[in-house]
């Protein structure tokens, strides 16, 4: 590439799209198709292949795109670590995170960089989610989280971000948490802790919101589409949680008072949002475990989120103890309900029906 070129390119790329690659060869040709059909069309595309022992490397070099860019890791250092890399190597104004299991809707870009370009105050920029299966087909449910207002105890109990690919950022956000680790082979600038392989997202999300000024506001329109891959990271519940109170034993050190006040609420969040993830999995027995210990470390859950609350423990019940048949079709009527009133939600937040089309 000439000089002329980098330029060009430089000048051209107002977001950075930082995309993580390991063992994903199902998936990773969908989720770089719907970055490469943004209508905003200014941005560059970091694959970060993470030494992944699938064909997923060979599917990503197919793509002969000049705004796309592969760069590759010695040794597999898990997710944190490959995003810290797209971090250093991008040249955006923006830096916006997917995960190569998940898509986006065509208008993701624009709508964040429109929402970030008027709000200066806003350092982290998220959107609603729609699930889609492992074949990528929409489920008509939404994750539908609090959109405005959010501080640090919301962001703690609950995570509003829902997953990894629905954030965009201020590069200056990012380097407002910027900090060095001298302990590694080559010390470098991290962003995300490298020490954690989960809930490294709410972790940095967390930090951002408690340590900094700089707020975190959600779009109403469903702008990415997250996967339920039972085969991913967050299908393992006991790593899952160990890794969730790791995130709490670091966040006490900066953050003691809201530990303080929030911690065994928090948790319990945590343990309610592990059984639904148990629910997805068909997993009752789980399921059922997590709700319980969720209610015995903060009964004031059913207080604070009566619906939420019961509905997991109703399922989670009904899970257990109902034939798979019986229980498949209680939940796909439920389901369905749930959809129906999600959409009309996201339709009073003023979404346009062309933002909703496809989902």
């Amino acid at each position: 590439m000439t000089t002329n070129d980098q330029y060009t390119k430089a000048t051209a790329a107002k977001v950075s799209v930082v995309m993580p690659i390991y063992n994903v060869e199902a998936f990773v040709e969908d989720a770089i198709k719907s970055v490469l059909a943004q209508t905003f069309s200014h941005f560059e595309l970091i694959l970060v292949n993470d030494c992944s022992p699938d064909s997923s490397l060979a599917l990503c070099q197919k793509f002969k795109d000049s705004r796309i860019r592969i760069i590759s890791h010695e040794v597999n250092q898990g997710l944190s670590a490959a995003r810290n890399t797209g971090i250093r190597h991008a040249i955006g104004r923006y830096v916006a995170f997917i995960d190569s299991d998940d898509m986006w809707h065509p208008e993701k870009l624009a709508q964040h960089v429109l929402h970030l370009d008027n709000a200066p105050e806003v350092g982290i920029s998220f959107s609603r989610s729609v699930f889609i299966d492992y074949q990528g087909n929409t489920i008509n449910v939404f994750q539908m989280p609090q959109l405005t207002d959010i501080n640090a105890s919301d962001l703690l109990c609950r995570n509003p971000v829902g997953n990894g690919s629905a954030p965009v950022l201020r590069r200056e956000t990012l380097c407002d948490i910027r900090y060095q680790a001298l302990n590694k082979r080559h010390p470098h600038s991290c962003y995300f802790d490298e020490n954690f392989r989960q809930s490294e997202d709410i972790e940095c999300w967390l930090r951002i919101v408690a340590t900094t000024h700089w707020k975190m506001e959600g779009l109403p329109a469903p702008l990415t589409y997250y996967r339920l891959n039972n085969q991913g990271l967050s299908a393992n519940f006991q790593k899952q949680y160990a890794s969730w109170e790791n995130m709490i034993n670091k966040a006490i050190h900066y953050a003691p008072e809201l530990l303080i006040q929030y911690e065994n609420r928090a948790r319990a969040y945590q343990l309610r949002y592990l059984a639904r993830q148990a629910i997805r999995n068909h997993d009752g027995k789980e399921a059922v475990e997590r709700i319980k210990q969720a209610l015995k470390t903060s009964p004031s859950i059913i207080r604070h989120e009566t619906g939420r609350t019961i509905a997991t423990l109703a399922a989670a019940y009904l899970l257990k103890l109902l034939p798979k048949s019986t229980y498949k079709g209680i939940e796909s009527m439920a389901q369905s309900v749930l959809g129906r009133m999600q959409r009309a939600k996201i339709s009073k937040d003023g979404v346009t029906p062309e933002l909703m089309k496809n989902l």
